[in-house]
C-alpha cells in the first residue's frame, strides 16, 4: 500500500513519475524541496557545505542556498546538537547531521537532557521541530568507531521519535515528514544505502511516521527487518522462493512511534515470525517487536518460537570477513527462514 501524499508546491495533485534515483539523492532532493518551500528549514553539520557531506549527500545545496542555510560547524557534536535544538525552540526547523552514528554518543546531553523533554516540561507551549540526519552501519571497513548501529537507545527516551528508511521512496518521504513534524527526530541512514536505486517521483510527498509496510507479501514466515536488512531480506526471499517458502517481509520504517498492528497482522497470517537487524541482539529493538508479538493477538497465531537474527555483541571489526560475520547476512536469513518454515527450531 502506497500512502504518500504527493502534491505541487502550490499544493495541486501530482502524478507520481515513473523514475529512479540513488538514496542519497533522494534525501538530497527532500531537503532541497523542504529549503525551498520554508525558509525557516536549514542545514548544519560537518563539512556539509563546500565538501558536500561525508558521503556527498549534501552535494550542490550551498551553491543554491548559501553558508547561512547550509551551515558548517565546528568538529563538535554537542554544538551541533545544542545549536539545532537552540534553533528549533526558537521558531527555526534545522537539519542537522552527525557524521557517523559513533559520534552521537558527544551530543547524548543535549539530546535527551534537553531536546526530547522540552515540550513536556514546558506543557506543549514550547516545540523541538528538528531533525537530525546521521549515517549509520557497518560494511565500509570503518571498523568499531565508525560502523554502529545505536538506533535501540534513542527509542528507549520518550519525546524522540526514531526513522530507519530502508529505499528511496522512503527515504524521501519520511526526511519531508519529520522535518514537517514539531517533535525531535533522529534519521537514521544506512551508509551501504546511499548508492542503492529505486522509484522516487518528483515533486513534495510525505510518508507517516508511523506506518510499517509490507514490502513483500508471503505465507510461511513473518520478516521484521530495519534498514539495510529489508534488500537483504528481499533478497532471501528470492532464493527461497525457489524452495516452494513464501517469506512475507515487513519494513517497520519507523521505529518510534512504532507500528505494532502491520507486523500482528502479518504473524496472525503466517504464523512464524523472524526479526532482523544489524544492532547487537542484546536489548536491540527486535527484543521490542517480540514483545509486542507476545503481548498481543498475534501470540495465539504462533506456530513457532519468535525467532531473532541480529548482530553480535562485539565491536565492529575492521577485517572484511569479520566484519560481514558481525552483522546478518543475506545466506544467515535464509538459514534462520527455512529453518522456521521447515519447523526446525
Amino acid at each position: 500500500m502506497r500512502e504518500q501524499v504527493l502534491e505541487k508546491a502550490s499544493g495541486e495533485p501530482l502524478q507520481a513519475a515513473n523514475r529512479e534515483l540513488t538514496y542519497s539523492h533522494a534525501i538530497r532532493e527532500a531537503l532541497q524541496l523542504a529549503m525551498r518551500r520554508d525558509e525557516r528549514v536549514f542545514m548544519l553539520g560537518e563539512d556539509i557545505g563546500v565538501y558536500g557531506g561525508a558521503f556527498g549527500v549534501s552535494d550542490g545545496l550551498i551553491e543554491e542556498f548559501g553558508a547561512e542555510r547550509v551551515r558548517d560547524t565546528p568538529i563538535s557534536e554537542a554544538v551541533i546538537a545544542g545549536a539545532a535544538i537552540g534553533a528549533a525552540v526558537t521558531g527555526m526547523r534545522p537539519v542537522a547531521e552527525i557524521q557517523f552514528m559513533d559520534f552521537i554518543t558527544l551530543s547524548m546531553e543535549q539530546l535527551v537532557l534537553q531536546g526530547a523533554k522540552m515540550r513536556f516540561m514546558f506543557g506543549g507551549k514550547a516545540s523541538v521541530p528538528m531533525v537530525l540526519r546521521t549515517p549509520a552501519g557497518s560494511g565500509t571497513g570503518a571498523a568499531a568507531q565508525h560502523s554502529e548501529s545505536l538506533e535501540a537507545w534513542f527509542v528507549h527516551v520518550p519525546g524522540l521519535k526514531v526513522v530507519m528508511p530502508s529505499t528511496p521512496y522512503d527515504a524521501k518521504g519520511l526526511l519531508l515528514a519529520a522535518i514537517e513534524d514539531d517533535n525531535p527526530v533522529i534519521f537514521v541512514e544506512h551508509k551501504l544505502l546511499y548508492r542503492t536505486k529505486g522509484h522516487v517521483p518528483e515533486g513534495y510527498y510525505t510518508v507517516p511516521l508511523s506506518q510499517s509496510e509490507v514490502k513483500r507479501e508471503g505465507r510461511d514466515v513473518t520478516v521484521v527487518a530495519t534498514s539495510i536488512m529489508v534488500p537483504r531480506a528481499l533478497e532471501a526471499a528470492d532464493l527461497l522462493a525457489q524452495e516452494g517458502i513464501e517469506l512475507e517481509v515487513v519494513d517497520p520504517r519507523t521505529l518510534k512511534p512504532y507500528d505494532a498492528d502491520t507486523v500482528t497482522r502479518s504473524v496472525c497470517k503466517t504464523g512464524r515470525v523472524l526479526i532482523v537487524h544489524e544492532a547487537p541482539k542484546t536489548a536491540g529493538f527486535g527484543a521490542e517487536v517480540a514483545a509486542e508479538i507476545v503481548a498481543g493477538e498475534a501470540f495465539d497465531y504462533l506456530d513457532a518460537p519468535i525467532r531473532r537474527l541480529a548482530g553480535l555483541d562485539v565491536p565492529i571489526p575492521y577485517n572484511r570477513e569479520l566484519e560481514r560475520t558481525a552483522v546478518p547476512q543475506v545466506a544467515d536469513i535464509v538459514r534462520e527462514a527455512r529453518a522456521l518454515a521447515r519447523g526446525e527450531y
